[in-house]
């Protein structure tokens, strides 16, 4: 066995130093004051060392139970919980309509399609309009609610829409969804692992029930951790504790909730980072309009480059983006590195995060870059092509 593989002189990470647009860091990446307490809460169960009631939700100093109110608080719903990601947070809401029916937009992440299975669910899905934007019409939900009561004799139990999807970054309506959720009297669950935390997010004035978010993605908080928002209505089916006693001893676990498997799972580092960028995430928020005129920017610089093009909604309303790329790809197969070698010349250039081997399409996510990291990241891509022999506008 060979331990020195682990030394931290090889630990180094790759992406040091650079501009990373990975689509899944840039809402993830930890605020000043998150850092400052890295070192302090590192432990594995740290924030356990002041456990007095038994579950890491209720405890009062860090102010862990005040965080999980201020987060309801912030989401415009009743109450909040930490999961494992944003996928344990759905599958504990399936595991309260577990053997029910589902209804989906076909660009969940799939995550959503793993929780339901998880729970016996059957889904059905509501169609995007497919190539080249794939945007999911509202009232294809009430379309689907009517083909499930036609085939099945009622409506779902549950419906649930991707607010943002990882595909191509499309911002769905939950607000027109939310609506017709309500009018049908379905629970909507809005997953907003890419939106909450960086643009605001009313749960009540979209009618949702439960709004499922992602503290690594969005929070600027370490992984893994999730956030699961919803209503008092149905807190006590989500939240369920526990009813079994030790036939022999028994013992009993009244106060450990079941979906969360007793406790959630942040026991350390998850929880304390999201608590340290809270205030920092309550605040950037309100700067999403920015964000957005930057990507929109950086998508007009992107499509000068001969051939290259924006897949998705237009204008673009979020800072996920997915392009199609044909002369990356036909220089690719050509090339020695042959897929990797957009990768390579993007790292050269201080660039980092497209997926190695990616050039007929890949994605990119411009969250929180300044003006001048973005212009420097549109010019990678602009000087990579012209070296290539490919056209560039001025």
């Amino acid at each position: 066995m060979e331990l020195s593989r682990y030394h931290p002189n090889n630990l180094k990470r790759i992406s040091e130093g650079m501009i990373n647009i990975h689509p899944i860091q840039r809402g993830g990446i930890l605020t000043e004051e998150a850092k400052k307490i890295l070192l302090s809460w590192a432990d594995g169960y740290s924030v356990c060392d002041v456990c007095l009631e038994g579950r890491v939700d209720l405890i009062k100093n860090p102010p862990i139970n005040q965080l999980k109110q201020d987060v309801a608080e912030f989401l415009g719903m009743d109450t909040a919980r930490f999961t494992a990601g944003a996928r344990h947070a759905k599958f504990v809401i399936m595991s309260a309509f577990k053997g029910g029916t589902l209804v989906l937009d076909s660009l969940a992440h799939y995550t959503s399609y793993i929780a339901a299975e998880l729970n016996d669910m059957k889904i059905y899905e509501v169609p995007n309009s497919g190539y080249p934007d794939f945007r999911i019409n509202p009232e294809g939900y009430a379309q689907t609610f009517e083909r499930v009561k036609e085939e099945t004799g009622r409506y779902p139990d549950i419906a649930l829409l991707t607010h943002v999807d990882y595909r191509y970054g499309n911002l769905a309506d939950a607000e027109k969804v939310g609506r017709i959720c309500e009018e049908y009297e379905i629970p909507l669950v809005l997953n907003t692992a890419y939106t909450s935390g960086l643009m605001e997010i009313n749960g009540k004035k979209l009618k949702a029930s439960f709004i499922v978010g992602s503290g690594h993605k969005s929070w600027a908080a370490t992984a893994p951790i999730g956030i699961l928002a919803t209503n008092y209505e149905l807190a006590d089916r989500a939240f369920q504790t526990s009813k079994v006693r030790g036939e022999w001893s028994g013992r009993a676990f009244t106060k450990k909730e079941l979906s969360m498997f007793g406790c959630s799972p942040v026991y350390g580092l998850p929880v304390i980072t999201l608590m340290a960028s809270f205030p920092k995430v309550v605040e950037r928020v309100k700067h999403w309009d920015e964000e957005v005129e930057k990507a929109r920017w950086f998508v007009r610089e992107m499509e000068k480059i001969e051939g290259l093009q924006l897949i998705g909604e237009r204008p673009k309303n979020h800072t996920l983006m997915h392009f199609e790329s044909p002369a990356f790809h036909s220089i690719a197969k050509s090339h020695k590195k042959k897929g990797y070698f957009l990768y390579h010349e993007l790292k050269k250039r201080g660039v980092f995060g497209v997926q190695a081997g990616m050039t007929k399409n890949f994605k990119v996510n411009t969250y929180g870059l300044s003006w001048e990291e973005l212009e420097k990241v549109a010019n990678a891509f602009k000087d990579i092509a012209e070296k290539y022999g490919v056209e560039v506008e001025d």
